[in-house]
């Protein structure tokens, strides 16, 4: 599965079995596993243990999560599938009232960390050198420049050629979106193409 920070941080909000919705992103000690777990997303020299995991880091990243989820609803709307359910599709967007505030809010959490380009020049022992262009966030504020990472994911992923493949998991129960890796993934895991398949044959097979 095609990951990236933004739809991680989104995928945070996953359905409970029991027809609600569990959020893994709870509490502050819930902050510094998913950071953890996220280390190859972010950049090679970004200090993740500089972050403050307190209260104000959960809040934010919890209020940026729900305004990429609303962004995320209305990007893959044109894409889903009859076996959708409509209200998973904006799960813990409760806080987000309209496009245009999920989109300030986007905008803000990102300028609070202004980035340039920074150039790398590999020295490939007399070979052709690979260029490299990293992002260098322009702030001491390890918090604003996490959050600013997140923002800045979503903005290329809402921007970029990737966003024609952003799709809501269709089957019963999930809340995840996902980056299709081909044409013909429907699902975010095989284990919830499997229960949708048990889902349609135990339709099929109702009595009457």
């Amino acid at each position: 599965m095609e990951r990236c920070l933004a739809v991680e941080l989104t995928r945070t909000i996953r359905h409970d079995g029991q027809g609600g919705v569990r959020d893994t992103l709870a509490s502050p000690a819930d902050v510094a596993e998913w950071l953890a777990a996220q280390a190859d997303l972010l950049p090679p020299d970004f200090p993740a243990h500089q972050v403050p995991l307190d209260d104000t880091t959960h809040a934010q990243l919890v209020e940026l999560r729900g305004a990429i989820r609303f962004l995320f609803a209305d990007v893959v709307r044109a894409h889903t599938g009859p076996d959708a359910e409509a209200g998973q599709l904006v799960a813990d967007t409760r806080r987000v009232r309209s496009p245009d505030a999920a989109v300030r809010q986007l905008n803000a959490a990102a300028a609070a960390a202004p980035q340039v380009l920074r150039l790398t020049w590999p020295d490939n022992d007399g070979r052709p050198a690979t260029p490299r262009a990293d992002r260098l966030l322009l702030t001491e504020d390890q918090r604003a420049a996490l959050v600013a990472l997140l923002a800045n994911s979503a903005i290329a992923l809402l921007t970029g050629p990737e966003r024609d493949r952003l799709r809501a998991c269709p089957a019963p129960r999930c809340v995840h979106y996902f980056i299709q890796a081909h044409p013909r993934q429907q699902w975010c895991k095989p284990s919830c193409g499997n229960r949708t398949r048990v889902a349609r044959y135990y339709q099929r097979h109702l009595p009457g």
